[in-house]
């Protein structure tokens, strides 16, 4: 573990999180069918505790968790993270009923959640989003158009939906609604990616909600996801920096053994500065991420741009040292069932989701920008 600024009992948390994650979750995990949400995998998260943390811990906790659990199981993480993503804009914006009814179903791992932002022409460019929320009476709206790119879509219990209600109005035109799945109109599709998590696409043919279903104010939607995504994007670089050591683990250990030109493969200058780059960006990575993290629970101004470069620095290490890792091992990481096998196919996606590596950057140089100009 890093140096940082970890307590004993955090970095002893850590090790305890890989262990649960390595005998406990990954069993099920193994058993789950691909591209689908694997609930028991889901109901041992919240038998264990870990689902309620999402609640009541700091982004510094998260990004912990989500660090440690990846580096032993990729799909208990996901589902961690999912969880929390779908369900954080109800604990911070959710009315007092919302919170009531679905906050502990969440934690306990009895219902799944899900946040619907991206839309087939509004991916990285979410203030485009086009789901209209049409008027519908009093204090009532009709959802109409089609979601895409959603995880835990369509087999979770409720989702975070993200709609237009005020036209041509950007960002500011957006409210964010809590939609349960069983709501007449609203049906999905999966579909079928690289790396088979369950995600899907959803289609809402005039699905009725109203201010009972308001998550924040109307047209102060963008702000919850902004907000939700300032929480989550370093958790994101948590889970690509797990993926990164368990790949550098891996590399360390084969490189160790491995007989190769008279000697052991680490006996190669160029193995053993491979390797000593790849534990460079790695730490590198981890120390972005909880300053992100840290900067984050101390309300510090910047969070945006730390957030920003955290996931993007940690994404882009993770992609680079997972490759790395796999041309290191030779062939032998390319045969399916490999731990780098599946770390390759996992480690693509977070470059996109969220905020892919182009718009990190162009929040970053916003920010830089806009502070330059304050300091004026």
């Amino acid at each position: 573990m890093p140096a940082f600024s970890l307590e004993p009992e955090q970095t002893a948390w850590c090790a305890e999180l890989r262990r649960l994650a390595a005998e406990r979750l990954r069993p099920l995990a193994e058993k789950g069918e691909p591209g689908q949400v694997n609930r028991p995998l889901v109901a041992e998260l919240g038998a264990l505790g870990l689902l309620p943390r999402l609640f009541t811990s700091g982004a510094l906790d998260l990004c912990l968790m989500r660090e440690s659990l990846a580096y032993a199981c990729t799909e208990a993480e996901t589902a961690l993270a999912l969880q929390g993503l779908g369900a954080h804009p109800v604990h911070a914006h959710g009315t007092p009923e919302q919170r009531a009814h679905w906050l502990p179903r969440v934690g306990e791992g009895r219902a799944v959640a899900a946040f619907a932002l991206s839309e087939p022409g509004a991916g990285s460019d979410a203030a485009a989003l086009s789901l209209a929320a049409e008027p519908d009476g009093p204090s009532a709206w009709r959802l109409t158009g089609e979601k895409c790119w959603i995880s835990n879509a369509p087999d979770a219990d409720f989702y975070t939906v993200f709609a237009r209600t005020t036209p041509g109005a950007g960002s500011r035109g957006v409210t964010a609604f809590l939609v349960p799945a069983d709501r007449p109109g609203l049906t999905g599709t999966p579909l079928d990616l690289l790396s088979p998590h369950p995600i899907g696409t959803l289609t809402f043919d005039a699905v009725p909600v109203t201010a009972a279903d308001l998550l924040g104010q109307p047209d102060r939607g963008f702000r919850v996801a902004m907000g939700t995504l300032n929480l989550f994007r370093p958790s994101v670089g948590a889970f690509a920096v797990g993926m990164a050591q368990a790949a550098l683990d891996a590399t360390l250990a084969h490189t160790s053994r491995r007989d190769a030109f008279g000697g052991k493969l680490r006996d190669l200058q160029t193995v053993a500065h491979q390797v000593a780059d790849m534990a460079l960006r790695t730490e590198a990575a981890r120390l972005m991420v909880y300053a992100a993290a840290t900067a984050y629970d101390e309300g510090a101004p910047d969070v945006p741009r730390r957030s920003a470069m955290a996931k993007l620095l940690a994404t882009e290490t993770a992609q680079h040292v997972v490759d790395q890792a796999v041309q290191l091992h030779g062939a032998r990481a390319l045969r399916r069932g490999h731990l780098l096998e599946h770390l390759y196919r996992e480690v693509r996606a977070p470059r996109i989701y969220e905020g892919a590596s182009e718009v990190q950057r162009g929040i970053i140089a916003k920010e830089l920008y806009a502070e330059l100009e304050d300091s004026g």
